[in-house]
Parts: C-alpha cells; sequence; structure tokens
C-alpha cells in the first residue's frame, strides 16, 4: 500500500478535474514533499486524519456533505486502490454503485432488460418493489463494518489505515470520501447476498442504498419486504425508510436513479431536469465571473448532454441549448 507506485498513482487519480482548485495547487506546490510525507507516516503509523469541512448542497433534498483537506483525500485513494480489487470480485454482478464499468446508465438499461424478460416484451403484468434504506450513511455500525473489512484484509497497516478513517468520522460515514464509497458497497453486499443466495430473487438491482426487485407476483414482492426489512435490522443495524418502499406497475413508470422507466423508453425525471438547468445556470454565472474556465463549463454541458442522451429528451435538450445561447454563449463553448 505504501508503495511509491500506490502514492504517486493515488494522487493522479486524486486530481483528476480538480487540477485548478485552489487547494489542490496549493498541494501540487511541494508536491514531491507532501507526498514524501504521506508516505512516511503510513510507513511509521503517525498519520492522523484532519478534521473535515462541512457543507450542505441541495440534490433536490439537502444533503449534509463533509470534506476532508486534500491530504487526506490522497490518502482515501490510497488505501481505495488496495481494497477495490480485493471486494469489488465479491459484489454481485448487479451492484452499480462506485463500480468500474457501471453506473446509472447501465443499472437503468438493466432495469428495462430486466423488465423485457419479466414481462416477455410487454405481454404480461410486471411489477416493481422500488426500496430506500433509512438514514444509510449516518447508520452504519462501523463495528460491523469493521468486521467485513478485517474478514478479508490481514496486513497489518492496512488495518491499522482502515480503523483511522473509519474513526475520522464521529458516526457513521461521511458522504464525500471515495473509501464511503467502497465501504458501503461492502456493507450493502450482505444485503445483495441474503438477497440473491436465501431470497432467490432472479431480478434484483440495487445502487448505493437504492434498490428495485421485478416480479410477475405482486404478492410475492410485497412478503419480500418484510423479509428484507428484518434482515438489515437484525445483521446491519439499518432499516427501509417506511415512505420510500413502493409497489408499482412497469407501465406506470418507475422512478429510479434520476430517469423514469417505461416499457420501451425513460424520461428524465422532473426534479432532475430542474436541478440540470439550476445548475447550468450556476455555471454560466462562474463563467462569466472567472470562477470557472471554458473546459469546465464545457465538461459540465456535455455531461448533461450525454445524460440527456440515454434517455427521451429532445425537448429538454433543444430547451438546455436555447438557455445557453440566449446567455449569450455560443455553441463553441457549449459543445
Amino acid at each position: 500500500m505504501v508503495a511509491w507506485e500506490n502514492i504517486s498513482g493515488a494522487w493522479d487519480n486524486f486530481k483528476n478535474g480538480k487540477t485548478r482548485k485552489p487547494e489542490v495547487k496549493e498541494f501540487e506546490k511541494n508536491l514531491k514533499a507532501n507526498l514524501n510525507g504521506i508516505q512516511k507516516e503510513l510507513k511509521t503509523k503517525k498519520y492522523h486524519h484532519a478534521s473535515y469541512d462541512t457543507f450542505y448542497v441541495k440534490d433536490p433534498k439537502l444533503r449534509e456533505i463533509n470534506k476532508a483537506c486534500v491530504r487526506d483525500r490522497v490518502v482515501h485513494h490510497i488505501l481505495f486502490r488496495k481494497l477495490y480489487s480485493i471486494f469489488d470480485r465479491a459484489f454481485i454482478f448487479d451492484s452499480y454503485s462506485c463500480r468500474i464499468g457501471k453506473g446509472t446508465h447501465r443499472a437503468v438499461r438493466r432495469l428495462h432488460e430486466f423488465f423485457r424478460k419479466e414481462s416477455k416484451n410487454n405481454s404480461r403484468m410486471c411489477w416493481v418493489l422500488k426500496c430506500d434504506v433509512k438514514k444509510f450513511f449516518e447508520s452504519i455500525d462501523r463495528d460491523i463494518l469493521a468486521r467485513l473489512l478485517f474478514v478479508r484484509v490481514k496486513d497489518e497497516g492496512v488495518l491499522w489505515l482502515i480503523s483511522a478513517i473509519i474513526k475520522s468520522f464521529p458516526k457513521g460515514l461521511p458522504l464525500g470520501n471515495i473509501t464511503s464509497q467502497l465501504f458501503a458497497n461492502i456493507y450493502l453486499n450482505e444485503l445483495d447476498q441474503f438477497i440473491k443466495q436465501t431470497l432467490k430473487v432472479k431480478y434484483y438491482i440495487r445502487y448505493c442504498d437504492d434498490f428495485v426487485i421485478l416480479s410477475r407476483d405482486k404478492q410475492h414482492l410485497e412478503n419480500l419486504i418484510l423479509n428484507i426489512d428484518e434482515f438489515l435490522r437484525n445483521n446491519l443495524g439499518l432499516s427501509l425508510h417506511p415512505a420510500k418502499v413502493t409497489i408499482t406497475k412497469y407501465r406506470q413508470g418507475i422512478d429510479f436513479l434520476g430517469y423514469v422507466s417505461f416499457p420501451g423508453y425513460s424520461i428524465l425525471r422532473v426534479k432532475t431536469r430542474k436541478r440540470m438547468f439550476r445548475k447550468v445556470l450556476g455555471k454560466i454565472e462562474d463563467y462569466k465571473s472567472g470562477v470557472i474556465s471554458k473546459e469546465s463549463f464545457s465538461q459540465t454541458v456535455q455531461s448533461y448532454l450525454g445524460m440527456l442522451s440515454h434517455c427521451n429528451a429532445y425537448i429538454v435538450r433543444v430547451e438546455l441549448i436555447k438557455i445557453i445561447k440566449e446567455s449569450g454563449m455560443t455553441t463553441l463553448e457549449a459543445a
């Protein structure tokens, strides 16, 4: 873990897309000395995690984000690079959050694939159970998490660093750490295995703490709810969010991962569309005031255009481009 190749590689992973940020520029001024310092502290086990900066984002609900300093985030990447391959191979295929080659778009495509199979190309009824874990990140039991990690990790230095990062936050896991994303998948892999191996569910997709199950049998889905909630309570100290457990006919539209999916097509979720326009308008102001570069603005626009390419969104795309043009941005800057 403390080999120079891993530490320098972690820096490269971390700085991707962040090179213009003041705190990253400051760290990079004395890059070799800073990375050498991290390496020495990890080798001698004298590394101490600093406190977090806390801020809130509305996405669409208000979320508390806890941001570590650059030095600590580099350390997170150092650990992540060594743990990812160890644990990722143990995950089920249909876990899609924060995994190489996965993501929201693949999860939504998989949802359509499962629907076609279970409904026999929309020739018979298909129901979808949609669930959300209540206050997931803040409810994670760190003792249970540590036990799950220590089953596969035996190196004392790595175990020490895992403990240091877990204990760097007063309760649960902080949103924002790349290690938190991996730890979340390790934690909920227990649920994945229970649903697949014990409950024998065939059509199941999970993205972080949101998951869906498809079936032709509505009663079967209703029966699963209690089994899943009991497992979460008894084994992981978690519970289903009572207001976010729904069973819906697929043809009525399934609101999942920013899209609403229907047989044969998806549309952008209304809240996702509103958030997209709000963020683009904010980026336009940032660009005009010199806060961000042309390249940064272009990357934002391209990201949203890419998101729209995965659903039926011609009108939304036209509206987005119109907003950009009316703001005085050229097509070159928006392309």
